[in-house]
C-alpha cells in the first residue's frame, strides 16, 4: 500500500493508485488534497457552483474530508452544472426517474468519460478477474437502437457490457424473458461460467419470479456471477432482503456469486461494490460519509444517516462531493473480514418523502 508520490493532477491520474491500496490515514490525506483541487477547479470554471460556494461555504480549503463543500444531489435536477465549454461536452448522462419527474443532467468531457470507464474496469476486475466471460444482460436492448434513451440505465448496461463477450439480452421491450433463446445460448457452451448483469428489481421480476411462474429450473455453469444495482424500494415492498434475494438466485439458477453495487449517474465510475461478506466498499479514489438527518453533522460508525459520496473523478462537472437522498450506515473502516482496506457500509433505502429514481425501481413489466 503506497501513496502516490505526486498530487492528484487530474481525474485520470487519480487512478494510478491501487483500487483498494490505501489505509485510512494515507487515503484521507490523498483524497483531501485531490478534493480541494477539484473544489477550486470547479469554483473557477462553473459560475453557478461558485455562487453556491460563496454563499454557503468558507473561502479557505477544507482541512478535513468532513468539511469539503458538498452539493445536494438534487441540484443537478435544477441547474446545468458543468465546468467545461459546450464544445467540450462529449456525452450527457440523464438520471432515471419516474414519468414527469425532473432528471439530472451530467456533462462529461472525453477525459472524465475515460476516467470513469477506467475506474469501473479496475473495480470490476478486482472482484471478478480480468477474463471476459460470456454475458447475459437481464434487460432489453432497445436503447441500442434509440440513443435518445441514453439514460443512467443505458449507461450502466453499456459500462458493464465491456466486461463480457457473446452478449445475450434476455428480455423484450415488455420485459418478458426469451427462455428458448437463453437455453440455446447456454447449450452452446454448457460448461463456461456466465457473467450476468441487471438492475435489482428487473432481475427479480423478469428473471427470478418469471422463472418461478413459468416453471423454469435453469442451472447456470459453476462460477457464474450476477452483478446487480439500482433501487431496492420495490424489493422492500415485497419484503425481500439481500439474503433472500441471493437465496432465490441460488435455488432457481444455481448462481452462487451475487454482488450488489451502489452508484449513481452523478458519480458514474465511483461505484461501491459488495464484497463476499455483503458489505459495500469504497475504492481508493472515492469515499463515503454519513450525516445526521437533522443537523447534517457527521455521525459515528454504526449510526444511520444521509449518505455523502466523495470522488476524485468528476473533472468536467462539480460532482466530487454530493449529499445523496439515501439512508446508510458505515459499519467500519480497514477491518472488514474480506481484508480490503477502506470504509465498508450498507444502504438502507431512500430518505422518507424523496422521489423514487433507482434504475430498477422506475421500470416494471406492463400490467404487473
Amino acid at each position: 500500500m503506497t501513496l502516490p508520490a505526486t498530487p492528484v493532477a487530474s481525474s485520470s491520474s487519480a487512478l494510478d493508485v491501487d483500487v483498494f491500496g490505501l489505509d485510512r490515514e494515507r487515503k484521507r490525506a490523498w483524497l483531501l488534497e485531490g478534493l480541494n483541487r477539484l473544489t477550486a477547479h470547479h469554483q473557477s470554471h462553473c459560475a453557478p457552483y461558485a455562487r453556491i460556494l460563496d454563499g454557503l461555504w468558507p473561502a479557505s480549503p477544507a482541512q478535513t474530508l468532513e468539511t469539503v463543500p458538498w452539493l445536494p444531489v438534487r441540484m443537478f435536477k435544477l441547474l446545468d452544472l458543468k465546468s467545461i465549454d459546450d464544445t467540450q461536452v462529449s456525452r450527457t448522462l440523464v438520471s432515471s426517474g419516474t414519468t414527469g419527474a425532473a432528471v439530472s443532467r451530467i456533462f462529461l468531457d472525453a477525459e472524465t468519460a475515460r476516467a470513469q470507464a477506467r475506474a469501473l474496469t479496475r473495480i470490476f476486475s478486482h472482484f471478478a478477474g480480468a477474463k471476459r466471460m460470456r454475458m447475459l444482460v437481464v434487460d432489453d436492448d432497445s436503447f441500442l437502437r434509440d440513443r435518445t434513451r441514453f439514460n443512467a440505465r443505458a449507461a450502466g448496461i453499456l459500462g458493464f457490457s465491456n466486461f463480457g463477450r457473446d452478449h445475450l439480452y434476455l428480455l423484450n421491450e415488455s420485459l418478458q424473458p426469451d427462455w428458448a433463446a437463453l437455453e440455446a445460448w447456454l447449450q452452446a457452451h454448457p460448461d463456461e461460467p456466465v457473467l450476468l448483469f441487471g438492475f435489482t428489481f428487473i432481475v427479480w421480476q423478469s428473471f427470478v419470479q418469471a422463472a418461478q411462474r413459468d416453471g423454469k429450473q435453469i442451472r447456470f455453469p459453476a462460477g457464474s456471477m450476477l452483478v446487480h444495482g439500482g433501487g431496492w424500494k420495490k424489493m422492500d415492498e415485497q419484503k425481500v432482503d439481500n439474503a433472500a434475494y441471493k437465496a432465490a438466485l441460488s435455488s432457481t439458477f444455481a448462481i452462487e456469486r451475487v454482488h450488489n453495487y451502489y452508484g449513481m449517474v452523478e458519480q458514474v465510475g465511483s461505484i461501491f461494490f459488495e464484497c463476499e461478506h455483503g458489505h459495500l466498499h469504497a475504492p481508493a479514489y472515492a469515499d463515503v460519509i454519513v450525516r445526521d438527518l437533522q443537523d447534517l453533522a457527521p455521525v459515528p460508525h454504526g449510526t444511520v444517516g444521509a449518505i455523502q459520496v466523495l470522488s476524485l473523478l468528476p473533472e468536467s462537472y462539480p460532482g466530487h462531493s454530493l449529499l445523496t437522498e439515501d439512508l446508510g450506515v458505515i459499519h467500519g473502516e480497514d477491518d472488514c473480514a474480506c481484508g480490503r482496506p477502506g470504509k465498508y457500509f450498507g444502504v438502507l433505502g431512500r430518505i422518507k418523502n424523496v422521489e423514487i429514481r433507482g434504475c430498477s425501481d422506475t421500470r416494471t413489466v406492463p400490467g404487473a
